[in-house]
């Protein structure tokens, strides 16, 4: 069984970018909408340079794009991105769930075999 990703340094771009606190932050923010940097680092006591720099490694990552509408640069979620990552690890948790269906009917068998005669 294949995964239905095959870009692994893509995909580690971007665990690897939301493996930070404040890119999830930032993520879980333009999951409402798009913002602009100032607005995006109002809720951190950080630097709009810092909050720059982490949605720099965002953008790497391919986790969300920039745009241009007149002076405003506003940054936006690439959702097909997050269903990417949702993507792989549903892969493997239906994998781990079927391994564990296959477990429970030998056991029941096995339950079963060993059960005295009624």
């Amino acid at each position: 069984m294949s995964c239905p990703v095959d870009d692994d340094d893509r995909l580690d771009e971007a665990f690897l970018a939301l493996a930070d606190p404040v890119r999830r932050a930032i993520v879980a923010r333009l999951s409402t909408g798009s913002a602009t940097v100032n607005e995006l680092a109002e809720p951190f006591a950080i630097t709009k340079q810092a909050v720059s720099k982490h949605i720099a490694v965002l953008e790497k990552a391919g986790l969300v794009t920039r745009s241009r509408d007149a002076q405003r640069r506003p940054v936006h979620l690439d959702a097909a991105a997050l269903e990417r990552l949702t993507a792989w690890i549903d892969h493997y948790r239906l994998r781990a769930e079927a391994a564990y269906r296959r477990l429970d009917a030998v056991l029941a068998d096995a339950s079963a075999a060993s059960a005295p005669n009624e």
